[in-house]
C-alpha cells in the first residue's frame, strides 16, 4: 500500500502536480521544490500571497548544504534534539526555485520523519514543499476529516493514507536561525 501510493504521487508530482498528503505534523498540499509552476498553482490553490514563503522537507540533514549555502552547525544539533518536529528557517537559500524563497533570502526546512515522505522524497531525489492543507487565512486541519472539499477537489492527487486516523496534529515548531547560531522562535 505505501509503496503504491509513493509510485502514484511521485508520478503526479513529476508530471508537475500538486498533492494532499500526510505527513509527521498535519496533512501537507506539495510539490516538486523546483518546479515554480506547481508551486504557483498552490499560492492559487490557497489563496495566499505569494510574499509568504512555504516550507521544504527533506528526507536527511545530510542535504541541507544542497538547499541552505552555510548552515550553522547548531542546526544539525537542534533537528537531532527536537522532541517535535521542528522547521529552521535559513538564509541562503540555493538550487530551489524562486518562489519559495522569501525576500531576505531565506528557506524553510524540515526533516521530516514520516514513512510516506521519505520514501517520495528519496525517489523523487528533491525536496518536496509542504504546506498546510486550508485556505490561506483559515484553520489549519489536525486531520485528514478537517480538510476543505475545496482543496481536495482542487489538488491532482490525493494519497490514501491515514485518512480516517483522527489523532489530532500540530504544526512543527518554527525556528528562525541566522549564520552564527543566533536563533528565535516563530512558533513554538
Amino acid at each position: 500500500m505505501l509503496k503504491e501510493e509513493v509510485a502514484k504521487a511521485l508520478n503526479i508530482v513529476q508530471e508537475g502536480g500538486i498533492i494532499l498528503y500526510p505527513t509527521d505534523t498535519i496533512w501537507g498540499i506539495g510539490c516538486d521544490a523546483t518546479n515554480t509552476e506547481a508551486i504557483k498553482k498552490i499560492y492559487q490553490l490557497k489563496q495566499r500571497d505569494e510574499t509568504k514563503s512555504m516550507i521544504i522537507l527533506l528526507d536527511s540533514d545530510n542535504k541541507l548544504e544542497s538547499y541552505i549555502k552555510d548552515v550553522p552547525a547548531i542546526a544539525y544539533d537542534l533537528i537531532e534534539f527536537a522532541e517535535n518536529p521542528l522547521t529552521l528557517i535559513m538564509p541562503g537559500a540555493k538550487n530551489v526555485s524562486p518562489a519559495l524563497i522569501a525576500a531576505d533570502g531565506s528557506l524553510g526546512v524540515r526533516i521530516v520523519k514520516h514513512p510516506f515522505c521519505e520514501q517520495l522524497i528519496q525517489r523523487l531525489r528533491k525536496p518536496l514543499v509542504s504546506t498546510s492543507a486550508n485556505i490561506s487565512g483559515k484553520a489549519s486541519p489536525q486531520h485528514f476529516g478537517q480538510i476543505d472539499q475545496e482543496i481536495i477537489d482542487m489538488v491532482d492527487y490525493v494519497v490514501d493514507l491515514e485518512q480516517h486516523d483522527r489523532e489530532i496534529k500540530k504544526p512543527s515548531t518554527i525556528m528562525r536561525l541566522q549564520p552564527d547560531g543566533r536563533f528565535e522562535f516563530i512558533r513554538r
